[in-house]
């Protein structure tokens, strides 16, 4: 069960001591530091103890925190749902009304309160599919989708661009107005033509890095606010 979250600045802030490994548990030096990073991070710990599937959870409690745009009964899009941390976020948020419909090309566990597919996003019938779902228009179209990392940070933000660029189509196409889409971007420059044109259909763009957000990590948050339906 989810527990009641505690604020952003307090779980980043905790100092722990460092769990160190004896021996490497894994052959390869990058197996080994990923998993002294899991076992100090207090994001992890934090998770665990409040039931949530994944640190992620933070990353959108966080995000909320700063925009104020979650509450009882908003229909929500969760793209790129699995495994399901944000979505269990959306759900309690929600307050037992609402609806969350989510897709993820990986299969995630039911979450009490949501509908969720097993699909890639970008295949041809994926977006009439959580149409279906939402049988109606959406309050928030939120993504944490990333395509896989090939380590070329450039190769990875464009990648990862095209995938927010299908869900910003997607967006414009169910959400309500006065709507909200969140998703996630690498810095690298390369979204101007989806900001100019974010900024011509929401009446607020702008990013943001929330504290869950490894500082080490390229990922940041665009935010598009307040959306413009076009009659």
């Amino acid at each position: 069960m989810v527990k009641g979250h505690k604020a952003a600045d307090v779980i980043g802030g905790r100092h722990n001591l460092t769990v160190k490994l004896k021996t490497g548990k894994y052959k390869k030096k990058s197996s080994n530091q990923w998993l002294m990073r899991q076992l100090n991070d207090p994001y992890v710990a934090e998770a665990k103890r409040q039931g949530y599937r994944s640190r992620a959870a933070f990353k959108l409690i966080q995000l909320d925190e700063k925009y104020h745009f979650l509450g009882k009964g908003k229909v929500i899009v969760d793209l790129g749902c699995a495994p399901g941390g944000w979505t269990q976020v959306a759900v309690a948020r929600n307050k037992g009304s609402g609806k969350v419909v989510g897709i993820d090309i990986l299969e995630t566990e039911a979450v009490p309160g949501a509908e969720l597919i097993c699909q890639d996003f970008t295949a041809e019938e994926a977006p009439d599919k959580l149409k279906t779902l939402l049988n109606g228009e959406a309050d928030i179209v939120m993504s944490d989708m990333a395509a896989n990392t090939t380590g070329h940070q450039q190769t990875d933000h464009l990648r990862t661009i095209a995938l927010v660029e299908a869900a910003y189509e997607f967006a414009k196409e169910v959400l309500a107005e006065g709507g909200i889409f969140i998703a996630k971007v690498f810095q690298g420059g390369a979204e101007s033509g989806l900001l100019a044109d974010a900024k011509q259909n929401f009446a607020k763009v702008g990013h943001f890095k929330p504290a869950a957000s490894r500082k080490e990590s390229p990922e940041t948050y665009l935010v598009a606010l307040g959306y413009r339906k076009k009659q």
